[in-house]
Order: C-alpha cells, then structure tokens, then sequence
C-alpha cells in the first residue's frame, strides 16, 4: 500500500487549492472556520460557485459532466475545500440521488434531472426515515398505489434533514404489501411543490430547525418519475446508502475542526493543561487513523483491487470523532460557551461582533469569536452516531462482513 501522493496528483492539489482560495467568498469562510450559522443562500451560493465550474458534481464520471477525477483527486478536492473553509456541498443532490439516477434511470430522466443537480440551481431532500423506520427502513409505511399513468402517495417522512428548502425529494415509498418488506419498496421522485405536499419544522436542542417532517396527502406523481423498477427500490436504497455512510465519515472537516480545537484551547488558557492536550492528542491520533484507513481505501481502489466494504466502519468511527471535537471544545472554552440565541442570530448577531472593539474594550471574556455558538455545536453533533444508520445497527453490518 502506497499512500504517497504522486508528482500529478500533487500538482492537481494545488490547482485546487488555487481555486478555491480565489473563489470562495470570504464571509462564507469566516462562517465554516468559526461554526457560525451558514444560511439557505450561503449554501446554496457556494454550490452554484461549484456548478458553474463543473465541480459540484465531483464525483460524476465525464460521460454525465462531472470531471471525471479518480478516487484520490475527489479526496484531495474535499480536503483542499475543508481547509480552505468551504461549506460541506449539501449531499442530496450531487452526493446521493444523483449516483442512483446515473445507475439506474433512464435516458429522458438523466437529462431531466442530473443538469439541475450540477448547476446547483435545484435543491434536493432525501425522504428515508419514517416513525418508527430509521436503521430499519424495510419496514417504511409511506404507500405510493399506482393509479392509471400516476401513483398517489400517503404517508410521512420524518428527520428530513434541510427539507424546509427543498424542491424535489427521493422517497422511498411502498408498492406491495404481499411480499416481504425488502421486495415490496420503491424509489420514487417527486416534486415538493405538488399539492398535497406538507413541511413541518423540527426544532432541536440546538435551537435550529434543520429538520422536518415531511406529509403526503393524496400526492400525485407521475409514474415517470419511478426510478428503475417497481418493487426494487431497496436495491437502489443500499447502493445509496453506501455513499451516505462514507460521506458522514467527512475526515476532512474533523481535521479542520482539530485545529479549530486548539485554537480554542490557546484562547482560552487550557493549552498548557497537560492533561486537557492529551485529550487533543488522542484524538487527533484518530483524525490521523481515520485518514489512513480513507487512504487505504482509495489505494486499493486506485490499484485496481476490489475496494473495501468500509463504509460502515467509516461512519462509526468519523461520526464519534466529531462528537469528540464538539465536546473539548466545549470543555476548553467552558462557561463563555455561547448558547444558541434564535432572534439574536436572525437579527445578525453571531458573536463575531464583541470580537475587537464593539463594546470599546481590548478584552471581552467569552467574546472570542471562537467560541460561538460552540453549545449549539455540541447539541447538533449529538446526532450523527444515529443518522445514516445508527451506530449499533452499523457495528452489526461490520461483525457480519468480517465474520459472516
């Protein structure tokens, strides 16, 4: 195993770096280096920056108009972009249903759809979990009964992450309910402007609303918009799954964060705390293992070997890793941990503004710009060992493909 970079792959690092350091908008920066509250248009401003460089879409092959980049450079351009301070490109879209499109939809719906999902212009939800159907998702309720040229959905979505945005959702949506629960599921798109279609905001301990449920009610969908085949939507479901699951891993934002975290630490006193940097020592131990076994993986990839069924163990180990960083950063900078405050935000304020002089003092305890909104950081990395498949369902998928 290799994990040396080579002289090309070198020089396409910093390509990117070049372009990203002079395309990615500064206020945009200063939000994702200091976990300030990005909003619809930063995200969406960043993606169209990407879409108009053919870039969102990083991971397509050349033949549906990405760039065609190896393993290796999709790594280095992720990385090179969360170091530079770059939002993570929202996933739906171009991450997740746009594989399954490619590998399963037909012609007419790869030019229908794939071009907005490029451009950024179109914002995609993913429409998965349900009450009561998380890890579980054979056993989603939510019926799509085929009526003539269309099916009527009913049912509900829940934990739709960003949904309050979102122009077009993927579902999986129940066709038979006389096979067994895997055979009987399909993958369905549709338009979440179509009436019928019902939004309804989660606010979570964080303060934010960046999830919701999602009702449908007598929804019609045109039966174009079905994804391969009737009844075989798990299929598509895993093969997407394993994109999601690899993509929470995100080593690149936790080597970014590590260094946010000892910035705090020097900030705030607790560097020369042997035992607090021992913490940071540790886990940055992790964030160095964690990358390694990326890299291996990309290695066998690049090689030609089969590449490793890892996408599991990524998420574990990614997703604990940044509930880690969350923690001592909350640990370092203590009680001057900002809470979310909802209308101060809305209002403009982040923190950044008792920064320097805003309240004509040199020194303002707490005002570090650092340390805002660390709590409403803690609260939403509480999630990530459960979406995408919850952690302990995730351990038993490692335990049988490694000892059957």
């Amino acid at each position: 195993m290799d994990l040396a970079f080579t002289p090309e792959e070198q020089r396409f690092r910093e390509e990117v770096r070049a372009w990203v350091r002079a395309n990615l908008p500064a206020d945009i920066a200063h939000k994702v280096h200091n976990a300030l509250r990005l909003s619809r248009d930063d995200l969406q401003r960043w993606a169209k920056i990407l879409g108009s460089k053919g870039w969102l879409g990083f991971g397509w092959p050349k033949q549906f108009g990405g760039p065609g980049w190896t393993a290796i450079e999709k790594h280095l351009f992720e990385e090179e972009c969360a170091l530079a301070g770059a939002p993570r490109i929202v996933p739906f879209g171009p991450v997740m249903v746009a594989p399954v499109i490619m590998a399963f939809g037909n012609a007419e719906q790869h030019q229908r759809f794939l071009p907005g999902i490029a451009s950024g212009e179109v914002w995609w939800s993913q429409g998965y979990s349900e009450p009561g159907s998380g890890s579980d998702l054979a056993s989603v309720k939510t019926r799509a009964e085929k009526v003539g040229d269309k099916y009527i959905v009913n049912g509900q979505k829940t934990w739709t992450t960003l949904g309050q945005y979102g122009e077009w959702i993927f579902c999986l949506v129940r066709t038979d309910t006389q096979c067994k629960p895997q055979a009987g599921i399909s993958f369905l798109l549709i338009d979440m402007k179509s009436p019928g279609v019902t939004v309804r905001p989660i606010k979570l301990l964080d303060g934010e609303c960046e999830v919701n449920e999602v009702w449908f009610d007598n929804v019609e969908v045109p039966a174009e918009n079905l994804i391969g085949e009737e009844n075989k939507g798990w299929n598509y479901a895993k093969y997407l799954l394993a994109h999601e699951r690899t993509n929470i891993a995100d080593v690149n934002r936790a080597k970014r964060e590590l260094e946010r975290l000892k910035r705090i630490a020097k900030a705030e006193g607790v560097w020369e705390d042997m035992r607090f940097r021992d913490q940071i020592a540790l886990l940055e131990v992790d964030v160095v293992a964690l990358e390694m076994l990326v890299l291996r993986v990309l290695s066998a990839e690049k090689s030609g070997k089969p590449s490793l069924d890892l996408a599991g163990l990524l998420k574990i180990r990614g997703s604990e890793i940044q509930q880690r960083y969350a923690e001592l950063m909350m640990l370092a900078a203590g009680p001057y941990s900002l809470p979310y405050i909802f209308d101060a935000m809305e209002a403009g304020w982040q923190g950044d503004q008792v920064e320097g002089g805003a309240l004509g003092l040199t020194e303002f305890p707490g005002g570090n710009v650092d340390n805002a909104p660390l709590a409403s950081t803690y609260f939403n990395m509480r999630k990530t060992t459960i979406y995408g498949g919850s952690n302990e369902v995730q351990r038993n998928i490692v335990a049988q493909t490694l000892l059957g």
